[in-house]
């Protein structure tokens, strides 16, 4: 017997991949309370923090104090997104400092990463 979470697991199981609705993807960055930097991936930056606050989000922030979003901007699909944070996780601490306090843009330090379709990257 088949269970259906809710009415959009319902309707999109039976959409094609072309078909779904497109939600835009953000990449972000928290700041935890001994100065770390998570990176994450959402479509929703506003409710992924309240999430991470209240420990239901990543495990890595459970329990590391006050948490505060320092950087989000917009990537576009989450293909994008994916790559993007991959990336990111993958620059020293130092260069995503930078990214927090806009002395080098996103595309800056991930160059050749987004696909030339014109997508536009927004840092903010």
């Amino acid at each position: 017997m088949c269970r259906w979470r809710n009415s959009y697991d319902r309707v999109a199981s039976f959409l094609t991949d072309t078909q779904r609705p497109m939600s835009p993807w953000y990449l972000y960055l928290i700041r935890t309370a001994d100065n770390r930097l998570y990176t994450g991936i959402t479509t929703d930056p506003e409710r992924r923090l309240r999430q991470h606050q209240q420990g239901k989000g990543a495990r890595a922030l459970r329990g590391k104090g006050e948490l505060a979003m320092v950087f989000t901007t917009l990537i576009g699909d989450r293909s994008a997104a994916l790559r993007a944070e991959y990336r990111i996780k993958q620059l020293p601490k130092r260069q995503k400092e930078q990214l927090v306090a806009g002395s080098a843009t996103l595309a800056e330090l991930v160059s050749g990463l987004m696909p030339s379709s014109g997508c536009a990257l927004t840092d903010g």
